[in-house]
């Protein structure tokens, strides 16, 4: 399975640019070639065209394009394709039908119920995978041994997989299967996924119908059982969705792919790399594993190539393409992630942890409301950069070609209309000079309107900036877009980024290393000598894997490791026979054993393999799985649960066959410096320098070259910038020692690419915070569901950057810091730390604890910053738990109250002073302390540890600029958003005057309780200012619907960022064009003992609907959160609910979505089941509960949760008696509804906010509201839902992306 002798053998990776190909040849050398993946003129497919040339020019013997390939030169070809992940992105898969459990038809339609893009009033969702649902009246439960259902029907009692009991509900009925299935045939759809509660440990029923649909023709079958057998519906849905869906497509182009050889490929051993990083037979190559098959080539090729050499340091790998850069890291293990999403679909899988950013060489340059930016939209191969010389946009390739750090004259002949001309530098420098005209012109025209909005920043003049400015200016703002992710990535488990190697592979990677590295404090560098083609040598490097997986539901102790074992063994025989089949001989075959742990109660689980941890008496025969996800754990999150049980979800088995080559490149051996071909000029920070330039095949193993220099190798250039040293390793590859930053000054003058450059970096450090604040938290709330926000300020307390932007916190920090300032005047002293939570001093509600640090610098008198974090507390105590009681009618009631706590004095914890304060609930009547005392002061240490880490990185940045400096891009970065709000203010007004000619917008909306919410906006046009007055909206209230100051500032930011539509900075800028006027006494301003806590989730969206409603920009969303929680003396449980958006002038409202101040994801119904005690028999669309328009509103919710066990119900909700509001004569949607249905019989309203004792067999029924319609309707309403190209907007992937939804998704 090695190199075959006498033969060609071809590792291919086809990428959305660029196809690489890696040959090996039968006399042993080796050869790497690189072509267009699309070039419809010359050549059907890419990879085929690949080996036709390689056979022909080697071999000397013609080889047609017309003609099928003779395969009898070709000893084996691995691949890795993209043909998944375009699928996908293209939405051009097979027709898809989807069967599903009863009740749950639009399961996959609602998802996590979140939303991607939190601003997107539109809420553009990439659509489902199929066409069609059949719902099956089918239904197995878990066994619970509390359930005190009454149910009389007669159950089949069955053990799953996982050793779970379960009772079988409801029959499967294939007759009536059988007719559903007959239509979706008749209708064209040949392509079918199966997805049935909790199959992913009881599968009768799933295979059932698989056996019955491929006995009636269905051509692709996909189980959830089968594809992914874990527990969570919705995950595995989409999978097996994605199986359904791409899986025909991988055939169709397998097909295409073997039709151009001869045989059809039938004696060549053909692979394919899967997503997981190991490569299978081409035959067993599914829709559900493919989707990274061509990134993952390139993790190989690093991994195997770099460690090793870098003396087992650990490495970040850095595949720098066309399209996109991929980030990912290997210190001596693949690090998997086994749920990720992309275009939209998350897949429950094992894949490797890439990171993918939009910042590639194809990457567009825009400049945009004085900000420069770099991606996300990309110009792809067609028709690719400016210099391709086919009509394409300015690209960072263009950008390095302007500099001179690509030399044309060294590139193939292969671009233009004909594919046989240079690179166009003409092309590429008439792009740039027509941009910087626009920049010199938007900096002349705006300079002093920018100088006049800040005025602590004295000098805001900027010179023209020349070409060469412009094009720096762009590179740096990439490299720092790709800093981000690194940062993220290693931080986020506990690692220090400057001690990894960077290891730089793709075609663009190597322009950009020194840069990137030394940003990030790394030493050195390390690039393949394949590194433009190192994803298809990756493949020719990797083993076959054989990969085997069950759920389980023991508890890792000493009286399950016999069954542990039993399944283990049974697991690895599996792996161990597939391997053998395929040709391996056990001698090449390993296994890894990992199993799936978290602690009990928690939803942190770790794919664990006990590598190192040999197996003993006191542990299972596989190893000592205990010690190693204990130390992992720490490493991860700073601290273990000693006293907590450790859970078993998942076993898993990965067997390989070891089959990947050796290389027995050779160098020849030199001393000191090498000899350049040429020299040329090349542009760095300080101005043009003379730059060698050296081809890569002529150097020698000890040759040292001195920066800046160029190395230039047929697939990739390589830039040693100055103060850095490359040189040659045995290997053939290149090492380079990266100096520290020898940067030119930056002067307090603003510089546009320099506000581009500290927005990420203020940014990064809000970010870096947040993973601070979650590794070394411990409560759910904050680890897991990720419920709080983290945030720097500047002296006056204005804010300069948050992360994440959780909408209900955007600028309420902001008040609470400055409220600290004005208490606290000259009472804050270095080591202080200070802690608030009253509505008075800017809180949202009492859970909501904000820790802030005032940051010190010598010689300065008081704080140059400010630091904070806000997070959510289960419980601070009050007069229910969870200090979230639907019927508080003061703040006393609602748990602990802090408005100036020292937290922190002289960097002592005042652990005794808090514990008292937050046990001081119990002295008022009917209320307790907090019952979470352990949980409340460890978040509490880990908010200060994340504001000390916050404190640390602005002193770094002003040890690296200054104060001076970094002050006043502060000021600038607020000032860009004020400017962003201004344009969006002045650009209404001229709208509004054309319309009505009136310049001022008033609205009224109510609360259910008949309180008026109302607001005038008077815009001057001239300063691009308004005032919102609130005035007439009514008063306080007898409950807890008053919210703060703080959440109407909240909301108004959130409103103003959707209304100006592009990406800015949240920050203090956004409100200074804005005066906000609300009346004291008001239920927007209460009296400072007033209840608040349905304020915060209630109140918060209907002040957004009023903002909406008077700009005339979308008609009302459900506005409600629909929050319901359950619990007992042995269970708690809270969860808020979807309901209908509105629509707007251009869309249709989506339904069964979380809107505007929420986004929260909501528990997937078999975890819900799996650990509370309830079933849940109903969750699905509200049918016609948008409101009708020529743009309709989307649905709410039918959610229906029945009980197992007495328990006490609690709902808290709006928009019960009062309809969501259409626009412009759309109509309203329908109001909520709250129903119980007793177990009697009984059918009862409980309004918009009870809490009811419940008896098992009692059942509620939540009905949320829909959205309302905008515009008249003209007969033809508008379908609810429209296939979106998602290749429209480029999506992210990998564990940073997916933490960054996770947490706006709170």
């Amino acid at each position: 399975m090695t190199h075959t002798q006498g033969k060609f053998d071809f590792a291919i990776d086809r990428g959305g640019t660029f196809t690489d190909v890696f040959a090996r040849l039968p006399d042993g050398r080796e050869r790497v070639l690189k072509l267009l993946s699309r070039d419809p003129q010359n050549y059907k497919d890419a990879p085929t065209e690949g080996i036709r040339r390689v056979l022909e020019e080697e071999t000397g013997l013609p080889c047609p394009r017309d003609k099928p390939v003779d395969t009898a030169l070709i000893g084996w070809i691995r691949m890795g394709t993209t043909v998944a992940t375009n699928a996908l992105l293209e939405r051009e898969g097979e027709r898809t039908a989807l069967l599903v459990t009863k009740g749950f038809k639009d399961l996959l339609h609602i998802g996590t119920q979140a939303r991607p893009k939190l601003f997107d009033l539109e809420v553009s969702m990439p659509e489902v995978l199929y066409e069609e649902v059949i719902e099956v009246d089918e239904r197995v439960v878990l066994r619970q041994d509390g359930c005190k259902l009454p149910r009389k029907d007669a159950k089949r009692v069955v053990t799953g997989s996982t050793g779970d009991s379960l009772e079988v509900w409801r029959e499967l009925d294939l007759e009536h299967v059988e007719k559903d299935l007959k239509g979706v045939l008749s209708r064209g759809i040949s392509s079918l996924a199966v997805l049935l509660l909790h199959a992913y440990t009881w599968s009768e029923h799933e295979k059932a119908v698989g056996a019955l649909a491929r006995q009636l023709g269905f051509t692709q079958v996909s189980l959830s059982s089968e594809v992914m057998p874990m527990v969570r519906a919705v995950p595995r849905g989409y999978t097996v969705c994605a199986d359904a869906y791409l899986t025909p497509k991988i055939r169709e182009y397998l097909k295409g792919f073997t039709s151009g050889f001869k045989g059809g490929l039938k004696d060549v051993d053909v692979l394919f790399m899967q997503s997981d990083g190991g490569l299978t037979p081409m035959q067993q190559f599914c829709g559900s594993r493919a989707v990274l098959s061509g990134p993952a080539g390139g993790v190989v090729g690093y991994a195997i190539t770099s460690y090793s050499q870098m003396e087992n340091r650990p490495v970040i790998g850095f595949d720098m393409g066309g399209t996109s850069t991929d980030v990912s890291r290997y210190a001596g293990q693949y690090e998997h992630v086994f749920e990720a999403t992309t275009a939209g679909v998350t897949l429950q899988a094992p894949q490797l942890d890439i990171n993918t950013v939009a910042a590639g060489g194809g990457s567009r340059l825009f400049f945009r409301s004085g900000m420069f930016v770099v991606g996300p939209e990309s110009a792809g191969a067609h028709p690719g950069p400016a210099c391709y010389r086919k009509g394409g946009p300015l690209t960072v390739t263009d950008a390095n070609l302007a500099l001179g750090r690509l030399l044309p004259s060294f590139f193939p002949k292969i671009f233009g209309p004909g594919e046989n001309e240079p690179l166009s530098q003409e092309e590429t420098m008439t792009h740039f000079r027509q941009l910087t005209h626009e920049i010199n012109h938007f900096l002349a025209s705006n300079q002093s309107q920018a100088g006049a909005n800040s005025a602590k920043n004295s000098h805001n003049s900027q010179s023209e900036m020349t070409l060469e400015d412009v094009a720096i200016g762009f590179i740096r703002v990439a490299n720092e877009a790709m800093c981000r992710p690194i940062r993220a990535l290693t931080q986020a488990k506990g690692h220090d980024t400057s001690q990894h190697v960077l290891a730089c592979f793709g075609g663009a990677g190597g322009q950009h290393a020194c840069a990137i590295a030394r940003a990030l404090g790394m030493k050195t560098v390390f690039i393949h000598k394949y590194s433009g083609v190192l994803s298809a040598y990756g493949l020719a490097l990797a083993d076959v894997v054989e990969e085997v997986q069950e759920p389980c539901s023991l508890q890792y102790e000493k009286n399950s490791f016999g069954e542990l074992d039993r399944r283990v063994d049974l697991l690895s025989k599996r792996c161990q026979d597939t391997l053998l089949a395929r040709g391996f001989n056990s001698g090449q075959i390993t296994t890894e054993v990992f199993l799936h742990l978290r602690y009990e109660g928690t939803d942190c689980a770790l794919m664990v393999t006990a590598d190192g941890y040999p197996g003993n008496q006191r542990t299972c025969r596989a190893g000592d799985f205990r010690s190693a996800f204990t130390k992992r754990y720490l490493k991860e999150f700073g601290f273990t649960i000693s006293d907590r049980p450790i859970m078993v979800d998942d076993i898993r088995v990965r067997g390989c066959g070891k089959s990947g080559i050796k290389s027995v490149y050779k160098p020849k051996k030199g001393h000191g410096q090498a000899k350049p071909v040429t020299m040329t000029k090349c542009y760095f920070e300080d101005g043009y320098h003379d730059t060698a330039v050296y081809l890569w095949e002529e150097l020698l193993c000890g040759h040292s070259i001195q920066g800046p220099a160029i190395i230039i190798d047929k697939n990739s250039t390589i830039l040693v910038e100055p103060c850095c040293e490359a040189s040659l390793t045995e290997g053939g590859d290149v090492s380079m020692m990266v100096s520290a930053d020898p940067h030119c000054a930056v002067g307090t003058e603003l510089n546009t690419v320099q506000l581009s450059i500290f927005s990420h970096r203020f940014m990064s450090i809000a970010e870096q915070m947040g993973r601070v604040l979650q590794r070394t938290s411990i409560s759910t709330n904050i680890k897991e569901r990720l419920d709080f926000s983290c945030a720097v300020f500047g002296p006056d307390g204005g804010l300069v950057s948050n992360a994440p932007h959780i909408p209900v916190h955007l600028g309420a920090m902001q008040e609470t810091v400055q409220f600290q300032i004005r208490s606290m005047e000259g009472n804050l002293k270095e080591g202080d730390v200070i802690l608030s939570n009253h509505p008075c001093a800017g809180g949202s509600h009492l859970p909501d604890l904000t820790v802030i640090t005032p940051v010190f610098r010598e010689g300065v008198s008081g704080p140059v910053f400010f630091v904070a974090s806000r997070g959510h507390h289960a419980d601070i105590g009050g007069i229910t738990p969870g200090s979230m009681p639907p019927h508080s009618t003061s703040l006393q009631q609602e748990g602990a109250v802090f408005i100036s706590f020292k937290l922190v004095t002289g960097g002592v914890f005042q652990e005794e002073a808090v514990t008292e304060a937050l046990m001081a609930p119990a002295q008022y009547p009917d209320s307790s302390g907090t019952r979470n005392l352990h949980d409340n002061l460890s978040d509490l240490r880990a908010q200060v540890a994340a504001n000390q880490r916050g404190s640390q990185l602005v002193g770094e940045l002003i040890d690296c600029y200054g104060l001076a400096v970094v002050q006043a891009y502060m000021g600038y970065i607020q000032s860009n958003a004020e400017l962003a709000v201004k344009d969006m203010l002045r650009d209404f007004v001229r709208r509004r005057r054309q319309q009505t000619g009136c310049l001022e917008v008033e609205s009224e909306d109510f609360m259910d309780d008949g309180t008026p919410i109302r607001l005038r906006v008077q815009i001057n046009e001239e300063e691009g200012t308004a005032v919102f007055d609130f005035t007439g909206t009514g008063t306080e209230v007898w409950g807890n619907c008053n919210a703060p100051r703080a959440i109407t500032l909240s909301a108004l930011i959130y409103c103003l960022r959707c209304m100006v539509g592009q990406d800015i900075p949240l920050n203090q800028g956004c409100l200074a064009p804005i005066k906000v006027t609300i009346p004291s006494g008001s239920i927007l301003q209460p009296s400072q003992n007033a209840a608040v806590v349905g304020g915060n989730v209630l109140t918060s969206q209907r002040v957004v609907d009023v903002i909406f409603k008077a700009f005339e920009v979308c008609a009302a969303s459900q506005g409600c959160m629909n929050n319901v929680s359950f619990g007992s003396e042995k269970v708690g449980y809270y969860e808020t609910v979807a309901g209908g958006a509105g629509a707007g002038p251009s869309w249709s409202g989506r339904s069964g979505v979380h809107t505007h101040m929420t986004n929260t994801r909501i528990t997937d119904p078999e975890i819900l089941e799996k650990r509370y005690p309830v079933i849940l028999e109903q969750f699905s669309l509200r049918p016609a509960s948008g409101g009708a328009g020529k743009h309709s509103g989307g649905d709410g919710v039918i959610r229906k949760l029945l009980f197992r066990d007495r328990v006490v119900l609690s709902v808290l909700s709006e928009r019960r008696s009062r309809r969501p509001y259409g626009l412009n004569g759309g109509e309203d949607g329908a109001a909520g509804l709250n129903l119980l249905h007793r177990a009697d019989g009984r059918i009862l309203s409980l309004g918009a906010k009870t809490s009811v004792s419940l008896q098992p067999g009692d059942m509620f029924c939540l009905y949320t509201p829909g959205g309302g319609g905008y515009g008249k309707e003209d007969g033809n309403r508008n379908p609810q839902t429209k296939r979106r190209r998602v290749n429209e907007t480029f999506l992210e992937r990998g564990s940073v992306f997916e933490y960054r939804m996770a947490q706006e998704g709170v």
